[in-house]
């Protein structure tokens, strides 16, 4: 009685070679669970560190350049400039390690053909050269005035290499103000004119864009707008060049002593930069605007006085000859009186008196017309200086503290790669859920084949720990091998084929593998966790029985009526072989279970992968055939907008012409959160056409059926609001009735406005405002000519509906590129054969993959362990007179049966997890709305299907090597 207290306690009898032996025979005899588990967990482990080891190399990369070149935490710019003063004060706020001033100056390029393009020079200050520093491609960087450094983007586009001289003129003369916010108009006009020519001695990378100008970029759906390119010229080079202030700068760079170990791509990184930026919105900024202002209003009217003294000076000097003149003129009338009276009465006047008296008449209307134009000049110069007055007292400099999330290229190669990233987080999930429901089948069946051996080692005095360890034992190893397995394709394999496809986005430098032992390390220890409970589960079941029950067979389960048998007429005219599966596929539930689980699962995976690269493919097609209803964008160059417009209305090859004025903008919802949109400002009067050239329908709803329903009634542009695209308005949270902050181009500042509809648009970020809003929000910041009161607005591009098909369309916006007139021109036809997403391609072709590979290793886990657990009925049915093809078919067709309705709830299953992880691919520009092609299900179907057929040629033979005979007898 003792002897069996301690083995139900589990104290027991010491390992025994006999025992151990057993156990290594037993596993090598189990060799096809051992492989199903180490395969998935292989599978498993892969998914969950591959994609995340992908993108974590390219974030660690990206930070080391970072790091190299010194690019900035913080930037602080300034709509009236900042000074040294500004930049000492910043030095001193708390976690600033070093803040230095950067000199820009927008220029124009003359490129081939009279086509020109916009770009930014930027001087840094002495001892910039660590902060925001170059990475040098080819040559060098400038040494003197004469010399640029420019992007590879720029010799991309225009073809320029080294050694070409290009001509540069300033953009806008008022870019060259001086401290007192005025620049001097005839050399500031001088400057303007010049043309100056620049030797190109260095091909750089702008540290704050990545994009590599020689990839497949995918950053080219961002925005339709031209962006600026980047030059780097020596040190005092825009003084001798431009005749800009050296003591302003256009923005100071910092960089946070505490960053410098940080991950850049962090929240730890982000509440540092975020608390310094508070610091220096709270503490620097007002004083220091404040100071700046004093100091532009102090000089703008000591400017002011001076000319007001000189102007008024040169009336009053004017006004005292008038005067001496008026006097004379007075003495001559008294004169002429008198004579007058000396003539007697009746005598005519005196030909030289007449003469006299016309003269002074002649005399003082002249007088009077001088007089009037001193009043004139009075008056004009009152109110001159009045409004000049006025415009000194409304200086009012405005700082922006920005973070590296302003920078476009920080911003997309952040939301681009933690996308793929949030994919990776997202799958492994499915794939643990599914290796933990085929460890428990398997390790079910493994202990349920050793019923009889477990009873009788418990009968010889063997602990149920130690019997247990041999079931434990057995999952761990396969799945430490398995995982094992997994860390190098996890960490080697699917890293390497990302980075060729990240290397074409993004020209990130010494982009290399990395391991992350922590990472991997947990990333094996959830799935032995999963596999494992699974183990014990299965095993400690069997082990609660009695060793005298173990040892008896397992009484067969109780026969029960299903459904099918309740339906009388279609159960009678069932054959006995389908009566028979239908039994067998009802009563035999956990089975049931974990078929169609299983098999749902994949065929899930399957077709969530299918589907991703379907959105992605329908993005072009969806956005430049359906919402987008215009066929050519086109914007001129500064001050060609008429002669654009004259061109198009000359050439006859369009239907239907709308101006607009677009620039980039910046939106920011109440919680501070931003991201830059395409500012599209619609005339008053073409305000109706909008809907001609875009589908404005309401954003449609994220859920599994909002594709079945309609977006509504097309969304009207007012003057109460702007419009908001759907990409955009995701990323903030925002939604129609809310209000936002609108920030227009050039440092403008923002101005609270409400939203008065979100539309549906997959590719861009376009916000419409109506003219009438803008000059209520922006007075100034779109002029043409610099005005405040009501300027009249540019419109510097075109949207137009061409006359043809597409390949005319393609070939006339091909000969509008050719045009000095045009900066930009783009054909919807085109854009929609170009569009790709080359990134999630290839992470959608890899899911599909695995997931592939993951649905044949659970059928054909599934089919041996249904087949294993059924050798004695296989042997009846062969003892009954069964042919072999007869048994595969009474096999096989349960096991089609369970795939088809495993198939059946795959396809939603997929459908409705693609929603979930399309809604998390929160990028700048796109909005991901899931589509699937029709193709894509057949495929998913046929695939999982073909799996399962594949699966029943490996399963045959093993059904053809059953003995009928020692089948019937293996209980004894």
């Amino acid at each position: 009685m003792a002897g069996r207290d301690a083995r139900e306690r589990g104290g027991a009898k010491p390992l025994g070679s006999a025992f151990l032996l057993d156990t290594w025979r037993s596993w090598l005899h189990a060799w096809k669970p051992f492989l199903s588990i180490l395969i998935i967990s292989m599978l498993g482990v892969a998914v969950l560190t591959g994609i995340y080891a992908g993108c974590r190399d390219t974030f660690i990369a990206a930070n080391r350049f970072y790091e190299q070149q010194g690019l900035h935490d913080v930037q602080v710019v300034s709509t009236m400039g900042l000074t040294d003063e500004d930049m000492d004060a910043l030095r001193q706020v708390d976690g600033v390690g070093d803040a230095v001033g950067v000199r820009m100056e927008r220029v124009t390029v003359d490129g081939d053909a009279g086509r020109r393009s916009n770009a930014t020079m930027r001087e840094p200050s002495d001892g910039a050269a660590t902060v925001d520093a170059p990475y040098v491609r080819e040559g060098r960087l400038p040494k003197s005035a004469d010399e640029v450094a420019v992007t590879g983007q720029f010799t991309h586009d225009t073809h320029h290499k080294l050694g070409d001289v290009i001509d540069v003129t300033a953009s806008d003369a008022t870019d060259a103000a001086g401290e007192d916010g005025k620049a001097d108009e005839d050399n500031t006009a001088d400057k303007a004119d010049a043309v100056h020519k620049l030797k190109i001695v260095g091909v750089v990378t702008d540290p704050s864009d990545l994009s590599d100008p020689d990839g497949y970029s995918g950053s080219a759906f961002r925005t339709a707008v031209a962006n600026d390119y980047t030059f780097y010229v020596a040190p005092g080079s825009l003084e001798r060049i431009f005749d800009a202030d050296p003591q302003v700068y256009g923005a100071v760079v910092m960089r946070l002593t505490d960053a410098e170990n940080k991950d850049a791509f962090t929240d730890d990184y982000d509440a540092l930069v975020s608390s310094t930026m508070s610091t220096i919105e709270r503490t620097v900024r007002p004083r220091r605007e404040e100071v700046r202002r004093e100091a532009l209003q102090r000089s703008a009217q000591d400017e002011l006085d001076k000319a007001k003294a000189q102007a008024y000076a040169q009336i009053d000097k004017a006004q005292a000859q008038l005067d001496a003149q008026r006097t004379q003129l007075d003495d001559q009338l008294k004169l002429l009186d008198a004579q007058a009276v000396q003539v007697p009465v009746g005598m005519p006047m005196p030909a030289q008196l007449a003469d006299a008296q016309r003269q002074w008449a002649q005399g003082d209307a002249q007088l009077k017309e001088a007089q009037q134009k001193i009043n004139t000049q009075r008056n004009d110069a009152g109110d001159r200086f009045t409004a000049e007055q006025q415009q000194i007292d409304d200086i009012a400099p405005r700082w922006y503290v920005q973070s590296r999330t302003a920078l476009s290229g920080f911003s997309s190669l952040k939301s681009d790669i933690s996308s793929i990233r949030s994919l990776g987080n997202a799958f492994p999930i499915v794939f643990l859920i599914v290796a933990v429901m085929m460890s428990l089948t398997t390790m079910s069946r493994l202990v349920e084949e050793d019923r009889g051996l477990i009873g009788t080692y418990l009968g010889l005095g063997y602990g149920r720990v130690t019997i247990t360890l041999r079931y434990a034992l057995f999952a761990l190893l396969a799945c430490l091998l398995g995982g094992g397995l997994g860390l190098l394709i996890g960490f080697l394999g699917i890293p390497a084929f990302l980075l060729v496809v990240i290397h074409g986005l993004y020209a990130i430098p010494d982009l290399r593998l990395e391991y992350d032992w922590l990472y991997g390390s947990m990333g094996i220890l959830l799935f032995v966790v999963g596999v494992l409970g699974a183990a014990l589960f299965a095993s400690i079941r069997d082990m609660r029985q009695m060793p005298a029950t173990l040892m008896r067979p397992k009484a067969p389960k109780a026969g029960s009526r299903i459904l099918l048998e309740h339906i009388r007429p279609l159960w009678r005219h069932m054959s006995f072989l389908n009566k028979v599966t239908a039994r067998n596929i009802f009563r035999f539930k956990s089975r049931l279970v974990m078929t169609v689980g299983g098999v749902a699962g994949c065929a899930a995976l399957i077709l969530c992968g299918l589907a991703i690269n379907d959105t992605v493919a329908a993005l072009g097609p969806n956005q430049y055939r359906g919402i987008d209803q215009y066929d050519m964008f086109v914007m001129a160059n500064d001050g060609d907008e008429k002669t654009l417009h004259d061109k198009l209305v000359q050439d006859g090859k369009t239907t239907a012409i709308m101006q607009t004025r677009v620039e980039n903008g910046e939106i920011t919802n109440g919680d501070g959160s931003s991201t830059s949109v395409q500012l599209t400002i619609v005339p008053q009067k073409q305000i109706g056409e909008l809907n001609t050239m875009f589908r404005l329908e309401p954003a449609r709803s994220e859920s599994i059926f909002g594709w079945m329903r309609g977006g509504g009634q097309p969304a009207k542009l007012g003057d109460d609001g702007v419009i908001v695209a759907q990409s955009a308005a995701q990323s903030l949270g925002v939604k129609a009735g809310d209000e936002i902050m609108l920030r227009a181009d050039g440092g403008s500042q923002p101005h609270r406005v409400k939203v008065s509809a979100v539309t549906r648009s997959l590719i861009g970020a376009e916000t419409f405002v109506s003219e009438d809003l803008c000059h209520r929000m922006f007075p100034a910041s779109t002029a043409g000519d610099g005005s405040d009161e009501q300027p009249a607005i540019t419109w510097n591009s075109v949207y137009a509906k061409f006359k043809g098909d597409d390949d005319a369309q393609i070939k006339y916006v091909q000969q509008l590129e050719n045009e000095a007139i045009v900066l930009s021109a783009s054909s919807t036809a085109q854009q929609a054969k170009d569009f790709k997403f080359d990134l999630m391609g290839a992470v959608v072709g890899l899911i599909v993959a695995l997931a592939g590979s993951l649905a044949l290793v659970v059928l054909f886990t599934l089919a041996h362990t249904n087949v294993s657990e059924r050798m004695r009925e296989m042997a009846t049915l062969k003892v009954l007179g069964f042919y072999d093809k007869e048994v595969h078919h009474y096999v096989n067709r349960e096991m089609m049966v369970l795939t088809v309705m495993g198939i059946i709830i795959g396809l939603p299953l997929g459908r409705w997890v693609a929603g979930l992880l399309t809604s998390a691919l929160n990028m700048p520009g796109l909005y991901f709305e899931v589509h699937i092609f029709w193709w894509s299900y057949i495929i998913t179907v046929v695939a999982t299907l073909a799996f399962a057929l594949l699966v029943q040629l490996f399963v045959d033979p093993v059904l053809d090597r059953i003995d009928p005979v020692s089948s019937l007898k293996s209980v004894e």
